[in-house]
């Protein structure tokens, strides 16, 4: 098929931008189609009715990225129909308009709505760095990019994908140590999202300096990106997920609070850590080893004086309900002797320079050789290195410095990686580092530990490096600014795929003030991953070290965290199959309302999908909230408010604004001091009264190992109807038995005195509720009260776990 005859066409200079100009040919293929200009190729292939692929390049076949996309191209019907000098492919959910005379790009829904449309510059090269330029539609946001700063809604600014050790960063500092780059545009004819699937650095330029075109670019490579439109921003972040993977279900204890410090040695400091967590009632699951556990800071090593008998230690807390995770760093140290160096060299696992040397680069251990983690034997080696640490009993790893970070932060361009058979330069293998050593990590978890889920956790990452591993958002400051910026990485990483991440609770670098660490801490609870971390040369930061009142406020905030785990881990279960956040920006369920993205409300977000959090700086007494459409109301007192207003609140430092949503529900237990501890057997479910249909899936499993992924799990499905004043319990699935024998239903915002259950009329019991216990007036001054909520006579209902399908009606 020919179309009509080409434009005119720039030749090709490597100091001129240069099109790819008119399409000579081209041809329908099993599932797309393909073609070529003068000097420059492309391919269109539908991978499913809602995401098509668009590659473009300079030479013979193209340039791929093994390690982000594991989804394959469906069986997809979709038609081509040739107009003049266009071609109109159709799927069940996009049309795709192809312009033969410039290679340009018109994405639209089924409706006829222009969802995205190239620039009539298209996509170019410049040299080696192509380019695809996009018009900008009215009124357009673009939201994600994962570990950003700055706003939400990203117009206006350009970002740069390059992974980057950055101790200390600011808060509006690009770029950090982790690379997403996929994108989502919302505007009022419909939302889409863009998954540029190249790992040289990228960068994203969203309007800055320019008002004609949005573009993204990459230094090298292939242009090769992923076009996805769903009818709402969820269900894109979904099909992002199908693309590049979803996280794996964590052990429960990773959902527990996790305590860190650069560092804690020797072994009787972190005994006397763990002891007096428990002696102060303070639940935790989690004491991480720094990088001073190890004997000059060698990886696969404990230092013998500071740890003399690991293995002891690491039973001894296990005892009171404590796992370990230990740091892992990829550089190992170049010294004759030391098994892991003469062992890499032996079987050639190092990354080296173009004539064979081995690359050497400062770190902490001193001079460095650098396990290539994109070459399969270098992977399969580092899994049964850890077996050093299994043996010893850690059962979490936390992979740092793998940006990679060395001393100076110039690494030399030309060293080489073997790229899973495709030798690449640096430029290529930097971002997908550190992704590569977290899943060289997680196998070595498997590996040593089959039978056990692994936790691992990272630093530096790539799309797709939810199926490996957690993420932390690096080495923040202790700062009010950077507590808020913290909330904020957090939640566009979640809108990127990455839904079990977190920060630094009271910053890693600097000394937190009593009120700002309180005020985190309270915050953290409401993240996916909780953990407190400081630097040495620091004053302690543990969460009694700033004083009673702190002490009081961060044991409620733990201990409310803990309550309510089962709603966390059946959140972590539902991201596990959909790729949902568990923090969730008010822009995925309210993306067309522009005050979310207003700099006072962008930072509120949906936790576990029922409650809103409102962050707030420590140094505030009150506070605007924006509530959105709905009935929400504040957790601590039930007092409701309607939606679409703004709200002031106060916010003293023992109460964060959290509001529960009408219409949903969640679910808490007894307190614990673990998450392996067992709690009373009573399932509280706290159901909110709203005009809005609800359903909440409630999952349990062993928490650790692997049985659930057969049927050794127990989920159920309870569905909310306003309208037929009714709680649906439909009948369990699975065959684990539930771990609560009994429930306790609140009804929050109901006035019914009883109601009907399974058929039979129930009487209602009262009682005075709180989700917070009082502070201690420390100080009897009047000015020193603490203000306490108590929600009064609430009434609830007790029954037992019934197996089948039973509703409980009359809900008024």
């Amino acid at each position: 098929m020919t179309p009509p005859s080409p434009s005119p066409r720039f030749s090709r200079n490597s100091s001129r931008h240069c099109g790819f100009g008119a399409v000579s040919e081209w041809s329908q293929t099993v599932d797309g189609l393909t073609g070529k200009g003068s000097s420059a190729h492309f391919r269109i292939t539908v991978y499913n009715a809602g995401i098509i692929r668009v590659q473009a390049g300079l030479h013979d076949g193209f340039e791929t990225n093994p390690y982000s996309v594991i989804a394959q191209p469906e069986n997809t019907d979709f038609k081509l129909e040739v107009q003049e000098s266009q071609i109109l492919l159709t799927t069940a959910q996009l049309h795709l308009k192809i312009d033969l005379t410039a290679l340009s790009m018109s994405f639209f829904d089924l409706s006829g709505n222009l969802l995205n449309a190239d620039d009539s510059l298209g996509i170019s090269w410049i040299g080696t760095e192509v380019t695809a330029y996009k018009q900008v539609q009215p009124k357009e946001k673009f939201i994600g990019l994962g570990e950003k700063t700055g706003n939400m809604d990203r117009s206006g600014k350009a970002f740069t994908n390059w992974n980057t050790d950055y101790f200390a960063y600011g808060v509006g500092d690009d770029p950090l140590y982790l690379s997403i780059p996929f994108y989502m545009g919302i505007h009022e004819k419909g939302q889409y999202g863009i998954f540029f699937d190249n790992t040289h650095k990228t960068v994203f330029n969203f309007g800055a300096s320019t008002n004609r075109f949005v573009y993204f670019s990459a230094e090298d490579g292939d242009m090769d990106y992923y076009f996805i439109h769903q009818p709402t921003v969820p269900e894109i972040i979904g099909s992002y997920t199908w693309l590049t993977g979803r996280m794996s279900l964590p052990p429960k204890w990773a959902l527990g609070f996790q305590q860190c410090r650069y560092s804690y040695y020797p072994d009787s400091e972190v005994f006397t850590l763990a002891q007096t967590f428990r002696d102060k009632n303070m639940p935790a699951d989690v004491i991480y080893l720094d990088i001073h556990h190890m004997e000059s800071y060698k990886v696969f090593t404990f230092d013998g004086e500071k740890f003399s008998d690991p293995k002891a230690m690491i039973a001894r807390l296990k005892e009171k309900g404590f796992k370990v995770v230990v740091i892992m760093d990829p550089g190992i140290k170049t010294q004759k002797g030391y098994g892991p160096y003469e062992e890499g060299l032996k079987n050639d696992l190092f990354v080296k320079y173009p004539d064979g040397e081995i690359y050497e680069a400062q770190v902490w251990p001193g001079w460095c050789a650098f396990p290539d983690f994109t070459k399969p034997e270098t992977r399969g080696w580092w899994a049964e290195k850890m077996a050093f640490y299994t043996d010893a009993g850690v059962e979490g790893f936390w992979t740092d410095m793998n940006e990679p970070a060395s001393w100076g932060q110039f690494t030399p361009n030309l060293i080489e990686f073997e790229f899973d058979g495709k030798k690449s330069s640096h430029r290529k293998a930097r971002n997908i580092y550190g992704m590569q050593m977290a899943r060289s990590a997680q196998e070595g978890a498997h590996l040593q530990n089959p039978k056990k889920r692994p936790f691992v956790l990272t630093r530096a990452g790539f799309s797709g490096i939810q199926r490996y591993a957690a993420a932390w958002t690096g080495d923040n400051v202790a700062s009010e600014e950077h507590m808020l910026a913290g909330v904020s990485l957090v939640n566009s990483l979640g809108m990127s795929g990455v839904a079990f991440a977190g920060y630094d609770v009271g910053g890693f670098a600097g000394e937190a003030s009593k009120s700002l660490f309180a005020r985190w801490m309270s915050i953290g609870a409401f993240a996916p991953f909780y953990r407190a971390h400081s630097m040495i040369n620091s004053n302690d930061a543990e969460p009694w070290a700033f004083g009673e009142e702190v002490e009081e406020i961060s044991r409620n905030y733990m201990k409310i965290r803990y309550r309510i785990i089962p709603t966390l881990y059946s959140k972590f279960y539902l991201a596990s199959i959909s790729g949902l956040p568990i923090c969730e920006s008010l822009a995925l369920r309210y993306p067309n309302d522009p005050n979310v993205y207003l700099s006072a409300y962008q930072n509120q977000y949906l936790f576990c999908g029922c409650l809103l959090v409102a962050p707030v700086e420590s140094t505030k007494s009150i506070t605007k909230v924006y509530l959105p459409d709905g009935e929400w109301y504040y957790l601590y007192s039930d007092e409701i408010h309607s939606g679409n207003q703004t709200i002031y609140q106060d916010c003293p430092l023992n109460y964060l604004p959290v509001y529960a949503k009408g219409g949903q529900l969640f679910t808490s237990q007894s307190d614990v001091e673990h998450t392996g501890q067992a709690h009373d057997g009573t399932l509280r479910i706290h159901l909110y009264k709203g005009s809005s249909p609800s359903a909440y899936i409630h999952y349990e499993d062993e928490g650790e190992g692997l049985d659930y992924q057969s049927d050794k799990y127990f989920r159920r499905k309870i569905s909310y109807n306003p309208t037929t004043e009714s709680l649906h319990f439909e009948a369990s699935e699975g065959s684990y038995p539930s771990d609560f024998k009994k429930i306790r239903l609140y009804l929050h915002g109901f006035a019914c005195r009883s109601v009907e259950l399974a058929g039979k009329s129930v009487a209602l019991s009262q009682e005075n509720f709180s989700f917070l216990g009082k502070l201690t007036e420390f100080d009897p001054l009047p000015e020193m009260d603490h203000p306490y909520f108590e929600i009064k006579n609430l009434p609830y209902l007790d029954f037992g776990h019934l197996p089948g399908s039973f509703e409980v009606k009359g809900l008024k």
